[in-house]
């Protein structure tokens, strides 16, 4: 009988034995902490715009019979789309506030307008076309309101104040008689005036990180100028003035920093169990 427990005993030990051995695992190596990527996100910036720009001109009026005479706006006044090219520079002040300093030139947009009135050597009334076409360089002061960063991608909006230098090329006037659109008087060059205007505009947009100092920015802009000298007299009408734009743009650009720091994050060698 003692031979026989003796077995028992001897078969569940060897049993426990090899079944603690099956479960043994090492100890795990403590894994070190793996550093957050650290980027400064304050400092100073460049950048660069491209857009396409919708225009609005307001309206035009002139004075009809030389400067003692009445005011008659044009019947119709319109400018062509153009484009907008520019450039600036600004300061991140934290992760959400930023400002810059920008100037813009915005393209030649065609004009095509037309007045009525009385004729000059033709039988009247007669109805003119107008031709001209408008530039202007802005000078802007912008702040932004950086909303979050979603990934890559950091939603903004802004406004911004400054003034616009317009630029109108000279203006050809062609009156034709209603009766006989083929009977026009000779064509009267009014000389384009330039002036400064105040203008206000209003952006949304997002940047996208393209490395730690280099964003790409796509956005929209609104601005409104204000009104202004359009052309000068000649041959008993001018001056006229046109009553300023709305100009609404698309526009893609790309900002450096160079405040940012980036460091690559640690990646700690492969576990090796012995």
């Amino acid at each position: 009988m003692k031979r026989i427990l003796s077995g028992v005993v001897a078969i569940l030990l060897s049993g426990t034995a090899a079944f603690a051995a099956d479960v043994y695992q090492p100890p795990m190596e403590p894994v070190p902490e793996q550093p957050v990527e650290v980027i400064q996100t304050s400092g100073w910036y460049l950048r660069g715009d491209v857009g396409y720009a919708w225009n609005h001109l307001r309206g035009a009026n002139f004075y009809q019979g030389g400067p003692s005479g009445s005011i008659a706006d044009f019947d119709s006044a319109d400018i062509d789309d153009s484009w907008v090219i520019g450039g600036g520079v600004g300061y991140q002040f934290n992760n959400y506030l930023r400002a810059d300093i920008t100037a813009d030139y915005w393209g030649n947009g065609d004009f095509v307008g037309s007045t009525s009135g009385g004729c000059g050597t033709v039988a009247g009334p007669c109805v003119s076309r107008d031709i001209s076409s408008v530039s202007a360089w802005s000078l802007m002061a912008n702040a932004y309101v950086d909303i979050g960063t979603y990934g890559a991608f950091t939603p903004y909006v802004g406004a911004g104040i400054g003034a616009t230098r317009v630029s109108w090329d000279g203006l050809r006037n062609t009156s034709c008689s209603v009766a006989d659109p083929t009977a026009c008087d000779p064509t009267t060059n009014h000389g384009g005036e330039d002036s400064w205007r105040f203008t206000y505009a209003l952006m949304a947009g997002t940047a996208i990180d393209l490395t730690c100092n280099l964003k790409a920015d796509i956005g929209y802009r609104f601005r409104q100028v204000d009104d202004g000298d359009m052309f000068g007299y000649a041959n008993g009408g001018g001056p006229g003035f046109d009553d300023g734009f709305y100009i609404h743009e698309a526009r893609a650009g790309l900002r450096y920093s160079f405040g940012n720091t980036c460091e690559v994050p640690y990646e700690p060698p492969p576990i090796v169990y012995k």
